[in-house]
Protein backbone atom coordinates (compact mmCIF):
# COMPACT_ATOMS: atom_id res chain seq x y z
CA UNK A 1 0.00 0.00 0.00
CA UNK A 2 1.41 3.59 -1.34
CA UNK A 3 -0.08 4.60 2.38
CA UNK A 4 -2.24 7.25 0.94
CA UNK A 5 -6.24 6.36 1.37
CA UNK A 6 -7.80 4.21 -0.69
CA UNK A 7 -11.68 4.87 -2.55
CA UNK A 8 -14.71 3.85 -0.35
CA UNK A 9 -15.78 0.51 -0.97
CA UNK A 10 -20.07 -0.43 -2.21
CA UNK A 11 -19.47 -3.24 0.73
CA UNK A 12 -21.12 -1.90 3.88
CA UNK A 13 -19.96 -4.65 5.34
CA UNK A 14 -19.88 -3.35 8.99
CA UNK A 15 -23.22 -3.33 11.03
CA UNK A 16 -22.95 0.15 11.40
CA UNK A 17 -22.92 1.35 8.21
CA UNK A 18 -25.56 2.57 5.60
CA UNK A 19 -27.69 0.45 4.61
CA UNK A 20 -26.95 -0.96 0.97
CA UNK A 21 -30.40 0.52 -0.79
CA UNK A 22 -29.06 4.06 0.50
CA UNK A 23 -28.35 5.54 -3.14
CA UNK A 24 -27.06 8.77 -0.89
CA UNK A 25 -24.23 6.91 0.22
CA UNK A 26 -23.43 5.05 -2.77
CA UNK A 27 -23.54 8.17 -4.41
CA UNK A 28 -21.11 9.48 -2.16
CA UNK A 29 -18.97 6.52 -2.29
CA UNK A 30 -18.72 6.89 -6.21
CA UNK A 31 -17.51 10.33 -5.70
CA UNK A 32 -15.06 9.25 -3.10
CA UNK A 33 -14.08 6.78 -6.09
CA UNK A 34 -13.80 9.29 -8.81
CA UNK A 35 -12.30 11.95 -6.29
CA UNK A 36 -9.42 9.14 -6.43
CA UNK A 37 -9.23 8.48 -9.75
CA UNK A 38 -9.32 12.21 -11.20
CA UNK A 39 -12.78 10.80 -13.00
CA UNK A 40 -10.23 8.64 -15.22
CA UNK A 41 -11.48 5.12 -15.46
CA UNK A 42 -9.48 2.34 -14.32
CA UNK A 43 -7.59 1.96 -17.84
CA UNK A 44 -7.16 5.64 -18.44
CA UNK A 45 -6.01 5.63 -14.74
CA UNK A 46 -3.85 2.75 -15.77
CA UNK A 47 -2.56 4.15 -19.02
CA UNK A 48 -1.86 7.09 -17.31
CA UNK A 49 0.38 5.77 -14.50
CA UNK A 50 2.34 3.51 -17.35
CA UNK A 51 3.36 6.78 -19.14
CA UNK A 52 4.36 8.10 -16.45
CA UNK A 53 6.91 5.42 -15.48
CA UNK A 54 7.79 5.38 -19.21
CA UNK A 55 8.52 8.66 -18.79
CA UNK A 56 10.89 7.77 -16.03
CA UNK A 57 12.72 4.62 -17.97
CA UNK A 58 12.09 4.98 -21.37
CA UNK A 59 13.87 1.39 -21.83
CA UNK A 60 11.82 -0.98 -19.61
CA UNK A 61 10.67 -3.81 -21.64
CA UNK A 62 8.43 -4.63 -19.00
CA UNK A 63 6.64 -1.13 -19.13
CA UNK A 64 6.61 -1.02 -22.82
CA UNK A 65 4.78 -4.23 -22.67
CA UNK A 66 1.86 -3.57 -20.58
CA UNK A 67 1.66 -0.30 -21.59
CA UNK A 68 1.41 -0.99 -25.52
CA UNK A 69 -1.15 -3.99 -24.21
CA UNK A 70 -3.84 -1.00 -22.60
CA UNK A 71 -3.26 1.78 -24.84
CA UNK A 72 -4.01 -1.39 -27.81
CA UNK A 73 -7.36 -2.23 -25.50
CA UNK A 74 -8.19 1.79 -25.34
CA UNK A 75 -8.32 2.00 -29.01
CA UNK A 76 -5.92 3.93 -29.34
CA UNK A 77 -4.07 2.42 -32.33
CA UNK A 78 -1.66 5.22 -33.27
CA UNK A 79 0.16 4.71 -29.49
CA UNK A 80 0.23 1.25 -29.96
CA UNK A 81 1.66 1.10 -33.10
CA UNK A 82 4.51 3.72 -31.92
CA UNK A 83 5.03 1.50 -28.43
CA UNK A 84 5.30 -1.83 -30.55
CA UNK A 85 8.12 -0.48 -33.10
CA UNK A 86 9.71 0.97 -29.78
CA UNK A 87 9.50 -2.88 -28.25
CA UNK A 88 11.03 -4.35 -31.31
CA UNK A 89 13.61 -1.99 -31.58
CA UNK A 90 14.68 -2.96 -28.15
CA UNK A 91 14.29 -6.72 -28.58
CA UNK A 92 14.72 -7.32 -32.60
CA UNK A 93 14.68 -11.10 -32.00
CA UNK A 94 11.62 -11.58 -29.61
CA UNK A 95 8.39 -12.90 -31.40
CA UNK A 96 5.62 -12.06 -29.27
CA UNK A 97 7.16 -8.33 -29.69
CA UNK A 98 7.05 -8.63 -33.72
CA UNK A 99 3.27 -10.45 -33.65
CA UNK A 100 2.41 -7.61 -31.57
CA UNK A 101 3.72 -5.03 -33.51
CA UNK A 102 2.35 -7.43 -36.40
CA UNK A 103 -1.39 -6.44 -34.82
CA UNK A 104 -0.88 -3.25 -34.21
CA UNK A 105 0.12 -2.57 -38.41
CA UNK A 106 -2.58 -4.33 -39.36
CA UNK A 107 -5.16 -2.23 -36.96
CA UNK A 108 -3.78 0.56 -38.53
CA UNK A 109 -4.61 -0.37 -42.14
CA UNK A 110 -0.90 -1.49 -42.79
CA UNK A 111 -1.19 -5.10 -44.36
CA UNK A 112 1.62 -5.42 -46.07
CA UNK A 113 3.95 -4.52 -42.86
CA UNK A 114 2.06 -6.47 -40.75
CA UNK A 115 2.43 -9.66 -42.62
CA UNK A 116 6.21 -8.94 -42.89
CA UNK A 117 6.50 -8.36 -39.26
CA UNK A 118 4.34 -11.83 -38.77
CA UNK A 119 6.15 -13.75 -41.03
CA UNK A 120 9.21 -12.79 -39.04
CA UNK A 121 7.67 -13.31 -35.69
CA UNK A 122 6.60 -16.80 -37.26
CA UNK A 123 10.35 -17.19 -37.95
CA UNK A 124 11.70 -16.25 -34.94
CA UNK A 125 9.66 -18.91 -33.33
CA UNK A 126 5.90 -18.13 -33.22
CA UNK A 127 4.17 -20.75 -33.60
CA UNK A 128 0.53 -20.60 -32.58
CA UNK A 129 -1.04 -20.49 -36.07
CA UNK A 130 -4.40 -21.71 -34.46
CA UNK A 131 -4.45 -18.03 -32.48
CA UNK A 132 -2.86 -16.21 -35.88
CA UNK A 133 -6.76 -17.74 -37.42
CA UNK A 134 -8.68 -15.99 -34.86
CA UNK A 135 -6.83 -13.27 -33.63
CA UNK A 136 -9.34 -9.84 -34.08
CA UNK A 137 -6.62 -7.61 -34.51
CA UNK A 138 -5.84 -9.42 -37.78
CA UNK A 139 -9.61 -9.23 -39.21
CA UNK A 140 -8.31 -6.84 -41.96
CA UNK A 141 -5.34 -9.38 -43.30
CA UNK A 142 -7.82 -12.05 -43.57
CA UNK A 143 -8.10 -12.34 -46.85
CA UNK A 144 -4.83 -11.14 -48.22
CA UNK A 145 -3.18 -13.80 -50.06
CA UNK A 146 0.23 -13.49 -47.90
CA UNK A 147 -1.85 -13.95 -45.20
CA UNK A 148 -3.52 -17.12 -46.12
CA UNK A 149 -0.30 -18.91 -47.45
CA UNK A 150 1.16 -18.32 -44.00
CA UNK A 151 -1.59 -19.81 -42.78
CA UNK A 152 -0.95 -22.71 -45.16
CA UNK A 153 -4.90 -22.05 -46.96
CA UNK A 154 -3.43 -21.40 -50.57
Amino acid sequence: MSGRNTPADDSNADAGGPLRGDTRDRRRDRQARDDWFGGLNQLDFDIDFFEGLLARNGESVEVLRVLAELVSQKGLVKRALELDRRLVDVLPNDFLARYNLACSLARAGRPDEAIDALSRAILLGYDDLAHLEVDPDLDSLREHPEFRELLGHE
